[in-house]
């Protein structure tokens, strides 16, 4: 089927159309899920959560733009819904509390794999994790972010400048 067909399909609530766009898209969209969520288990369920809400919600999709990254603004709001309710930013920390900047080797970036890097990533603590996935990867600026998750631009902008801490101080250590 094409993705029309597919759309269309689900649509019409058609299980093998609904199987189908699961078998297409559930791998990338597992991966969305393990980029806020480092539990494996959580992320199925959140999975399970996004395909639901995929479903129910196919009439608003209006054609316009990629079908694919309307379906993972759905995951990545399933993502920040589970974590809003688990309240992961409550250890919030101001810029005024960061430490300096530890610059790893540029060689020693080029050197690591995306799915190594991914991995660093994932071991951030969740709030951290959150902002940095919201801010360097899906291209959310830091009013946005604040407004997604009810906390201060100033809380976005110092998880995220964390985030790049931990991530550099990793690097640093492992390079």
């Amino acid at each position: 089927m094409t993705e029309k067909q597919l759309i269309e399909g689900c649509r019409n609530g058609e299980r093998l159309a609904q199987k189908e766009l699961y078998e297409t898209y559930s791998r990338k969209m597992m991966g969305v899920c393990l980029r806020y969520v480092s539990d494996r288990e959580t992320a199925r369920d959140l999975l399970q959560d996004g395909f639901v809400k995929v479903f129910t919600s196919m009439d608003s999709y209006s054609g316009l733009g990629s079908f694919e990254g309307w379906m993972r603004k759905i995951f990545v709001n399933c993502a920040l819904e589970y974590l809003r309710k688990s309240d992961v930013l409550r250890e919030a920390v101001d810029l005024d509390n960061t430490v300096e900047l530890v610059h790893p080797d540029s060689s020693a970036i080029s050197d690591m794999s995306a799915v190594e890097l991914m991995k660093l990533v994932q071991e951030l603590p969740a709030g951290f994790r959150t902002v940095f996935n919201l801010f360097a990867i899906e291209g959310y600026s830091h009013k946005e972010i604040s407004e997604m998750m009810n906390i201060t631009e100033s809380t976005s902008r110092s998880q995220f400048t964390r985030a790049k801490q931990l991530l550099q101080r990793r690097i640093h250590e492992l390079y």
